[in-house]
Order: C-alpha cells, then structure tokens, then sequence
C-alpha cells in the first residue's frame, strides 16, 4: 500500500511559494590564486557541513509511516538552503509549459540531458491539428490529443558514408537541419569557425562512427573513464579492438569510486621524448550513474602526452557548457545528444563535433549512425504506424505523395512553420545508457502528413522566431528556457536538491538493534561539486540487497520513473580487501562478450544499482517522493504486501 507521505506528495503544491529575483553568488574580488582557492574550499566545507546538520539533524527514520510530511519537509529544507527560493522562475516554467508533469502526477527520473522543445510548443500543434479535424471534410486520421507526442517536430533518415568526407565535404542539408545545427551550438557555445557537426541516431552512433574512422593502426590506443557500464563505450571498444586498437580503461578506487590516480597518470603520461599521438582519450567530465564530478585536469595532461580527447558531454547539466571551457581545452572531439520534450519524449538525436584541424587524421571508412533531421512529410515511405489502421496509413501516404508532387519544397519550422506532421517513435539511445539504447542501424517508424493539415497550417509562425535575411531560426523553448535561467541558477537548484536527497537517504535506518542502513549510496554523498545523479541499492533487516529491478518496477507503480545500471571497473585496495568478496558480482551476460584482451572478463565483475537522475525541471517534490517511496522498504514485508496486492487486482505479480 502506498505511504501516507507519498500520497500526501502526490496532492500538495509548491509551485511559486518563494518568489524571489534570480540568485547571484558574488565571487572574490581578490585577484590572487590562492585566496581564491581558499574561499572556494571554505564553500564548499561549510555547505557540506551545514547540509549534514541542518536536514534531520540527530535522526533516523526506522518507520516510513514516521516521515515527516511534504510541507513540514520542505521548509526545513528552505532553512538549510535558504537560496532555493531564489530558483522558483524554474517552477513557474514547469507549471506552464510542462503541465503534464503536473497533470500525470509523474516523477521522471529516469535519464539525464537537455530537451528541445516544451510540452506547450506540442500542445498548441495539437490544437492547430484538431482544428483541422473538425472540418467536416477532413478525414480523421489523427489520434486524440491524449496521444499528441506520438508527434515530432521532426523525423530522422538515416545515411551510410564516410565521416571525413561528410565533415570536409558536407551534403545536401535541409533549411531545418541548418537551422538546427545552427541552434545547437549557439546553446552549446561551440564555434563554427573551430569544429564541424554531424547529426548521429544516438550517443552510441557517434561513438560507434568514430570508432570507424578513427586512425587506430598509428594511434593503437583507446583509454576511457567511466566507471558504469555504457553501450556506447562498449560499442567503440568492440569496434576499435577489431580494428587493431589497444583497449584501457581508468579503474575507481572503492568507496568514494574516485579515479584511481596513479593508474590513470601511468597510462596516460608517455615515456617516449618524441611527440608522437598515442591514441584516442575518452572522457566523460562526470558520471551519469553517480554524479562524480573529474577534474578538467585530465584532459589537460592527455593532450600534453599525444593523446587526441573525445569529450563526452551527454551527462553534462543544461549550461555546463558554459564554465567547460572549451576555448581553452579545444578537445579534438566533442559528443552530446538532445531528446525531445522531458517526461514524455525522449527519443532525440546526438551529436558529433569534431575539430576543424583534426578531421584530416579521419580515414574515409564507410560506416553507419550519420542522420539527416528532416520534417516527416519528407520521408515518403511508411514503416508501419502501429497507431493507426490500414486504412488510415493508406490515405495518409496518398496525402503524402499528393503533397510531394505539388511542392517540392516547403517552409519548415522545428516544430515546424507552415506544416504539421504525424509521428515516429524514435529510441533516443542511452537516454537511460543501459536499459533503452537503440541499434544504431535500425530505421525508425515514420508517418506522413496530409494535404489538407498542411494548407491549414500555413500562415501560422507558433514555432518560428524569424526568418531574418531568408534563413529559418527554430524556436526550442526548452533551450530558451535553459538560457534564460543561466548556470548558476541551474546548478544550484539542483545541487541543494541532490544534496538533500542523499542526506535524507541515509538518515534511513532499520528498526533493529545493529542500525543497518536502508540504503547504500555509491559514489559521492553530500558534496558541493556533485552532479544530479545518484547511484544507489536498497537493502532489506537482514543486510540483503533489493534487486534494482524490482526497486525500478515498484516505482513505476507509484508514478516514479527511476532506471539501473552496472559499477565497474572497481578496484579495491588492501585495506578494502575483505569487501570484495562481498560487494562484487558477476554479470552472467558478460561472458558472451569477452574480448581477446580480457578486458571485459574484468569488468563483468561490479555492482548493479539503482539511479536517480535530476534535470534541470526537478522539484523538492520529485526528491520528496522518491525519498518516501524509497522509505516503504523500512517495513519488511512490503514486497510481499506489493505481491500479493496486485494478484488481488489481477495484475502481473512481480517475479522477486
């Protein structure tokens, strides 16, 4: 049965309780390195400290129904950070332009990263489109309003070449993907001047299409940081390793999964004087699983030892971009990736940035991952739409093609200007790495727009800023949304809500006389610098750990999306020696892909957890929730209540 505290998350607003002006930390005005490094230091101590004993301070809940509610929560969490009123624009933005979030009563944190467009933006295309509708003449072929996200703003066509000649040569692009492309690095701050951009299916895509082109007979090595198991890596190792490349990968040391230092410097830094590029350094900025922040430092000495950097940027905060730095680390490769609209839409499509000066290294292999990004009434084939009926499909492909050979060109908008379109289900790749990657090969479901929905649209601009001097600019509100908040905002938003949530995770305790913890966090736990997400087992009285499957199935039945992954690359010192045994545990798929180096032997060894992940979008009451649904686990028989409990209802029983 589901806890009075979370029933009661599920009915209280917070939306606009503390409206206040933006926040703006001021920082030191002394010029001098040291200073500042001292004041930076003293920070980020005393958030720490005043995290820990502000939030609960002196207790532990060994009962769920003992909780504190939501309100009496969370203005004790607006005591410990007193700044969060200052982020309440974020709530006035989620409140109306992502009403469904409220509306579902749904809690997504499921997958990291930064969406296009509103939930608004789909909603007024889906009002213009059921206008049509009503004419007694249209044909109804559109599904109720219900299902208006079956519907993008663009469709994707896939494409088999080379990546060098693409970046040095370019192709046939459409006013929307210039557009597009153009929007996307003026948010990520990345010159067109320095690098070129290839639109990809997914991360694992760009990866993969790398992996295919990259130099690997005169730079052997591919060495990568990340301590959870991602099929994008897994994919790049697969395909550099066959073509003869030298497989590494960074280790984390157990507890904190700090990057085990020394190793890494000792495969990073070269022995050799003569300058001569080792290989291809792969590194993530910071964990999607964990949260753990590295240092940009990294980058700095693999570039001074030879090494070309791939940064993978898919984990990235909305405005990380803005304090990376990238005009003083111009890393050689850059990847990230967009989805459509948060909580409802995540397919999307990635990006591969390479720099200008490097694309010449590139050898002209053919591979696949390389996209197009199109509107749908440009793919002039159906693959099945399983939202509608035979008929349906029939007369939508006859409007399609009618269209075509009336225009042969249109005004696009992204949400698209002067047009509508029918939808495709689009997997975004790793929007959760290890539970939704797409094959990167695999064509997408398309529809095709009608005659009729077209004219009906022209002359409407919802989605078009301008067209200034003939070209398109697409409005992303969701991109505007995230310029308009800015970094600091952002980060501290979503660094006092993190915090908040881990601290009150541990305060979760078992009712017996050894005090074993509920939960087990991996990774950081209270810290200034750590990212919006976290790793995280549930463990029962006798020590036992909760499956993450189970845990993840159990919080889709309470409106909470949360996803689970895979922790390697672990390494254990003497004085964790005896933990080994006990924390460690083997994947039976692993074995299937173990490679002539052994390297992936090694890493069936880790540690499956649950994840958390916290967009810019989150609220106290997402965390609330999560917190109280989590804290359901303190009774012991819960699963089994769970169990038996949809039986009753005839639903599928949960296999534990």
């Amino acid at each position: 049965m589901q806890s009075p505290c979370l029933k009661e998350a599920s009915q209280v607003c917070l939306h606009n309780c503390c409206p206040s002006p933006f926040v703006n930390l001021p920082g030191p005005k002394n010029n001098d390195t040291k200073s500042r490094r001292s004041t930076s230091a003293a920070c980020r101590r005393d958030f720490a400290e005043t995290t820990s004993a502000s939030i609960f301070p002196n207790s532990h809940f060994t009962n769920h129904e003992s909780l504190p509610s939501l309100k009496e929560s969370f203005t004790e969490f607006t005591k410990a950070y007193p700044k969060y009123s200052d982020t309440d624009r974020v709530d006035y933005i989620r409140a109306h332009e992502y009403n469904h979030l409220t509306q579902s009563n749904h809690t997504c944190l499921d997958y990291i990263g930064t969406g296009l467009f509103s939930h608004s933006q789909l909603q007024k295309q889906e009002f213009s489109r059921n206008q049509v509708d009503s004419s007694p003449s249209s044909p109804t072929l559109l599904p109720s309003p219900s299902r208006n996200l079956d519907f993008p703003f663009f469709s994707i066509s896939y494409k088999t070449g080379s990546l060098r000649t693409q970046l040095l040569h370019g192709g046939q692009e459409s006013e929307l993907e210039s557009a597009m492309k153009k929007r996307i690095m003026g948010f990520l701050n990345i010159s067109e001047s320095d690098y070129s951009m290839v639109f990809t299916a997914n991360r694992t895509s760009a990866f993969k299409l790398l992996a295919d082109s990259y130099p690997f007979k005169t730079s052997r090595k591919l060495l990568t940081v990340y301590d959870y198991e991602s099929e994008a890596v897994e994919t790049m190792n697969h395909c550099s390793e066959k073509r003869g490349a030298q497989i590494m990968s960074a280790e984390f040391s157990w507890p904190r999964l700090r990057i085990h230092t020394s190793k890494l410097k000792q495969m990073i830094v070269s022995k050799r004087k003569k300058k001569k590029k080792r290989g291809l350094f792969v590194f993530p900025l910071h964990s999607r699983i964990t949260g753990a922040r590295y240092p940009y430092l990294w980058m700095s000495i693999a570039q001074e030892n030879g090494w070309h950097v791939l940064i993978d940027a898919c984990a990235l905060g909305p405005k990380d971009m803005d304090s990376f730095g990238l005009s003083l680390f111009q890393p050689d490769f850059l990847v990230c990736s967009f989805y459509k609209v948060f909580g409802e839409n995540p397919s999307g499509f990635g990006c591969l940035f390479v720099k200008k000066s490097v694309i010449s290294i590139l050898e002209a292999a053919t591979s696949t991952g390389m996209v197009n990004i199109v509107p749908a009434k440009d793919l002039l084939h159906l693959a099945g739409d399983s939202s509608g009926t035979d008929t349906e499909l029939e007369q939508t492909s006859k409007f399609a093609l009618e269209e075509a050979e009336l225009s042969s060109s249109s005004s696009f908008s992204g949400p698209i200007s002067n047009q509508t379109n029918q939808s495709q289900k689009l997997d975004q790749g790793e929007s959760s790495d290890f539970v939704n990657a797409a094959a990167s090969g695999e064509e997408p479901e398309t529809s095709k727009i009608r005659k009729s929905e077209i004219q009906a649209a022209k002359g409407q601009h919802e989605y078009v800023k301008s067209r200034a001097n003939g070209n398109l600019e697409i409005e992303c509100r969701s991109l505007d949304h995230v310029d308009s908040l800015g970094m600091i905002l952002i980060a501290n938003r979503s660094r006092y809500l993190i915090n908040w949530l881990v601290n009150s995770l541990l305060k979760l305790e078992h009712p017996n006389e050894d005090g074993i913890r509920l939960v087990r966090i991996y990774g950081p736990k209270v810290k200034f610098d750590r990212g919006p997400a976290l790793a995280f087992n549930i463990y029962d009285w006798k020590g036992e750990k909760v499956e993450p499957v189970l845990v993840q199935k159990l919080a889709d039945r309470s409106s909470i999306s949360l996803s689970y992954g895979f922790l390697h690359h672990i390494y254990f010192s003497d004085k964790y020696a005896e933990e080994k045994g006990r924390v460690l545990e083997r994947r039976e798929i692993g074995a299937k892909r173990t490679t002539a180096s052994g390297l992936k032997e090694k890493s069936d060894l880790g540690i499956t957890v649950v994840t958390a992940a916290l967009g810019f979008l989150a609220n106290f009451e997402d965390t609330y929730r999560l917190w109280a649904f989590v804290a359901q686990f303190l009774d012991a028989d819960f699963v089994e209540k769970e169990r038996w409990r949809y039986t009753a209802l005839n639903q599928k029983t949960i296999e534990v």
